[in-house]
């Protein structure tokens, strides 16, 4: 606190130190600047890379891998097989059961609103399944 004499009849005048405060916020300031970029940011996507060609591997990753479909007109399939929403989380159920490995792909046609695969998305979470990776069309061709 800083004191000054004079005004009207000598009276005393007190004014306030701001410069402690001001010290105090540039280090908060500069605090929130180091955290704020190792905070976490959207989720983490698993995205399938293309194998060499190799049939034995192929085609054991292909027993082990799952796929769910989403297709026009509310249309799932889990690796080509026919499936619908009622049934789903309790199919994931059964094939993840005795898997050591939880992870699935999820693939939706171009029509397809969004909102299906993201209902997709939380069957399968629900269902046991730990990590659930995208497949578009250009990683399909090889791209």
């Amino acid at each position: 606190m800083g004191m000054a004499v004079g005004g009207k009849k000598g009276a005393a005048l007190s004014d306030m130190n701001v410069v402690p405060l001001i010290d105090i916020l540039l280090v908060l300031i500069i605090i929130f600047m180091v955290i704020t970029p190792l905070t976490p940011k959207g989720l983490k996507a698993l995205v399938p890379q293309p194998s060499p060609p190799d049939t034995k591997q192929q085609l054991e990753l292909e027993q082990k891998t799952v796929v769910v479909q989403v297709l026009e007109n509310d249309v799932l399939k889990i690796n080509e097989d026919a499936a619908d929403w009622a049934t789903l989380g309790t199919r994931l159920n059964d094939i993840f059961k005795l898997r050591a490995e939880k992870v699935a792909f999820v693939k939706g046609d171009e029509t397809v609103v969004f909102a299906n695969v993201a209902r997709a998305i939380d069957v399968m979470r629900a269902s046991g399944v730990e990590k659930v990776g995208l497949i578009t069309a250009r990683l399909e061709a090889g791209q």
